[in-house]
């Protein structure tokens, strides 16, 4: 059996969608015959949610998954600072370099899924010191996206060793895999790439996120990360100016550094008993609360640097039957056009409510779209027929030597 290594920030208990898609991934190939060790942090995202662990590691099966906690520092507030914040993204994968120093030789082949840029360092060592493919997985410019959201400066010192260093991991790798098209050309035109570039899209697991039954409630729904790229702020308000005709309900499923923020603003704006706040949920109640919603909101920031991103959340949204109102230039207009399950409105809450209301005053048309969302992810994003894609991606690798 072929033995691979999925090193990741996130896994479940954690609720991001890249947990989620690490997840899939992992128990998909274990199904396909690979045998998969994932190696993670102690549970810590959203951070100042999960309990501190001390335990250098802690190890688990988890459907057909081994799967290895390592310590790392774990923040203890919602919205910590720099040096906590860098603490938490830099020890994890100093911890899990060490840890494959001792026990790499078993693996065939080591996956890093990034971001953070930072778990590239497990796989590089890997692969200088032995014989196993590397496989980078990048989800997200990250050291971009950092610029564009002020937590990083243009030009700084830092940005040059972190552009280096993502430089050191595009020349190593074997393969790199993106979630969309857009975040390959721009990978591309900012770096050079030796391995083959191959599209492997975040996608849904369909079989979880599938239409439930119960009906329908008054409510739009966000389900994600409520964190510094999402325009949650200007959907609380077009909710505000669309109540005195829909009487509608936002939904909140989530936590993040910015949610402590958004409260503020829900409270100042007396929005209290719109604007429902649930925290972080088991994972298995989000489809129904999906389903029973009218309609699912992606709100990313116009940003340029984020136009390469489709957020996973719109994915399930899709999934579970149900448009979609997004926010943004590039990938997620492409989805929206592509499905025909979505509606892309300028980031005010003027264009916000009023591509709301077009939806709600029309149920046969966002029927319609909810249909079609689900077909479409069923036929291109399923994370099934994504895992069988990297099944045969690392066989090759293992087979050719590369």
């Amino acid at each position: 059996m072929k033995q691979v290594c999925i090193v990741s920030q996130h896994f479940p208990p954690e609720k991001s969608g890249n947990a989620s898609r690490i997840y899939d991934t992992a128990t998909h190939l274990a199904k396909l015959g690979i045998g998969v060790t994932v190696l993670a942090p102690h549970p810590t995202f959203p951070t100042g949610s999960f309990p501190r662990r001390w335990r250098r590691s802690d190890v688990r099966e988890v459907e057909g998954v081994r799967v290895v906690r390592l310590w790392t520092w774990q923040p203890a507030s919602g919205d910590p600072g720099f040096t906590s914040r860098m603490a938490y993204y830099l020890l994890f994968p100093l911890h899990a370099a060490l840890w494959l120093l001792f026990t790499g030789n078993r693996f065939d082949a080591i996956i890093t899924s990034a971001p953070p840029l930072f778990t590239g360092i497990p796989g590089y060592v890997l692969k200088r010191t032995s014989r196993a493919a590397w496989i980078l997985d990048i989800r997200d410019l990250w050291i971009d996206a950092s610029i564009s959201l002020g937590f990083l400066r243009e030009g700084s010192l830092y940005e040059r060793m972190s552009r280096r260093f993502e430089q050191m991991c595009l020349l190593q790798a074997d393969l790199v895999g993106v979630t969309t098209e857009e975040l390959g050309r721009r990978i591309a035109s900012r770096y050079r790439v030796t391995a083959p570039m191959e599209l492997m899209p975040n996608g849904v697991n369909t079989d979880f996120f599938r239409p439930m039954d119960g009906g329908k409630k008054r409510q739009i729904i966000y389900a994600g990360n409520v964190g510094h790229a999402q325009d949650l702020d200007k959907v609380a308000l077009a909710v505000k100016s669309m109540n005195g005709t829909y009487n509608l309900k936002f939904l909140i499923v989530g936590d993040g550094d910015t949610r402590g923020s958004l409260e503020r603003l829900v409270k100042a704006e007396g929005l209290t008993d719109s604007v429902v706040f649930t925290g972080t949920l088991p994972r298995e109640k989000i489809p129904q609360l999906l389903s029973e919603s009218l309609v699912g909101v992606a709100p990313l920031k116009r940003l340029d640097n984020l136009e390469y991103a489709v957020p996973t959340k719109a994915y399930e949204y899709m999934a579970c039957g149900i448009p979609f109102v997004g926010c943004g230039n590039g990938e997620i207009a492409r989805l929206a056009k592509a499905s025909g399950a979505g509606v892309i409105a300028d980031n005010t809450p003027e264009a916000i409510a009023a591509a709301l209301s077009s939806l709600l005053s029309d149920p046969a048309k966002m029927e319609e779209m909810g249909r079609r969302g689900r077909e479409y992810v069923a036929e291109h994003c399923d994370r099934r027929s994504v895992a069988l894609k990297l099944k045969k991606h690392i066989e090759r690798m293992i087979w050719t030597g590369a």
